[in-house]
């Protein structure tokens, strides 16, 4: 099955999260890729929220491959949508509905490429080929890539790892770059709590309002902490720009200027901690002064950045005043060095397909599954899934919004991508009897 209509299929299996209901199109998967020879086994940490681990063995030991994705999708209003988000309608060369950026176009091509490679005879001739499809990736993975390298690593071991997270086609004067993600910014949400009396709305002085104790942080967040450098920004600003400059807000000047969406959304994130306000609450009660007041701030931070770290550059935006911050459920990013044989294998892959294209790495302002591998097995995890024909100016509005759709040509990229990264990083063990080579 080519994927496109793989890709039709899945949309139509409705997996928003919550609550998810991942288990009719897993199994749906996982009855394809037996029929292909492959060994599947669906894993649960609770009823009906299995995740799809499929093997490949090869003929003898090496490092493992897998393949990576989730099906679950965020929800959608059929009322702000031009068709219905769980047609999967194939309209002017483009697949529309929910998930079909994120990131079901992705399952499909890398499932269809591994129906493909089993279908033909291919084995790996040392190490195995792993297609992991996971649930709840939407709400934190705790049922899905976090719960399986936490409770059952050995179902899913591995050392290289391909998942979602970049793969656009930017361009930065005369040179053409594909985006590559070799890791993911750390989450430090936190919440900032102030205390007070409660009292009667119509007589103001009574209480002691704790709302008005958080007035000042608003617009103190108007502003972000200090751009820093790392390894990571360094080799993406070389590459884009030719130079590690020494100014970073200049740099960041010059990357607008040439393209503002590029510096807004891959350059900007990167340099530095942000500090988002997202949540505010108080009274529940619009005639009582609050005696409680919170305000919730999504924090992201570089790879390898502690929480004390992280809480400094807070704190040197917020100030000092009275209340109190608490992280909320926070995680250290993580990322992996780019080089070895998955990054030379994508590079060789990019020159064969895009002549004269380089490969920008850079670190997502965003979380993923790759982080629970990362974590779990010390692997080497990019997110790559390359697309030509839509740009970053046309992906990005769609991902979690109406009328997402993903071009045709490019769930047939990515699928030219997954058949041929396993044989070249694998090596080609043939099935005896099989018309594959």
């Amino acid at each position: 099955m080519r994927a496109p209509d793989l890709l039709q299929r899945l949309i139509r299996f409705n997996t928003v999260n919550p609550p998810g209901n991942e288990g009719e199109a897993l199994a749906y998967l996982e009855g394809l890729l037996e029929e292909a020879g492959w060994e599947c086994e669906l894993l649960s940490g609770v009823p009906g929220r299995p995740n799809l681990v499929a093997r490949l063995r090869g003929a003898g030991p090496g490092p493992n491959l897998a393949l990576i994705s989730h099906i679950d999708t965020v929800p959608a209003d059929p009322a702000e949508w031009q068709r219905d988000p769980w047609s999967g309608d194939l309209v002017d060369g483009y697949v529309w509905g929910r998930g079909a950026l994120d990131m079901k176009d992705q399952v499909a091509a890398e499932t269809a490429a591994c129906l493909a490679l089993a279908e033909s005879g291919w084995r790996p001739a040392g190490g195995d080929l792993l297609l992991v499809v996971a649930a709840d990736e939407e709400t934190g993975a705790h049922h899905g890539a976090k719960w399986l390298c936490e409770t059952v690593p050995d179902k899913v071991r591995c050392d290289w790892v391909v998942n979602e997270g970049a793969g656009e086609l930017v361009s930065m004067g005369d040179h053409r770059f594909f985006t590559l993600s070799v890791g993911e910014k750390g989450t430090f949400r936190f919440t900032i709590r102030a205390s007070g009396v409660a009292g009667h709305g119509s007589i103001p002085g009574v209480g002691d309002n704790a709302l008005l104790k958080l007035a000042p942080v608003l617009p103190r967040l108007r502003q972000q902490p200090p751009r820093e450098s790392t390894p990571d920004t360094d080799r993406f600003l070389e590459r884009l720009l030719g130079r590690v400059p020494g100014d970073l807000d200049a740099a960041l000047a010059e990357i607008e200027a040439a393209d503002p969406l590029l510096a807004k959304l891959l350059a900007d994130p990167m340099l530095g901690v942000t500090l988002a306000p997202t949540m505010a609450g108080a009274s529940d009660r619009e005639n009582v002064i609050p005696s409680r007041a919170e305000l919730v701030v999504d924090c992201r931070t570089p790879p390898g950045m502690t929480g004390d770290e992280a809480l400094e550059r807070i704190e040197s935006i917020v100030g000092d005043g009275d209340w109190v911050i608490e992280f909320n459920d926070p995680v250290v990013g993580n990322r992996s060095d780019y080089e070895g044989p998955l990054a030379d294998a994508i590079e060789a892959w990019v020159e064969l397909t895009e002549p004269g294209t380089e490969v920008l790495p850079l670190v997502m302002p965003g979380f993923s599954d790759s982080h629970w591998f990362r974590k779990a097995f010390g692997a080497t995890v990019f997110g790559f899934c390359p697309q030509t024909a839509m740009s970053l100016a046309e992906t990005k509005p769609l991902v979690h919004g109406a009328d997402e759709r993903v071009a045709v040509a490019d769930v047939e990229l990515m699928e030219n991508l997954f058949t041929w990264l396993p044989p070249r990083l694998l090596g080609t063990a043939a099935v005896p009897g099989s018309s594959g080579s």
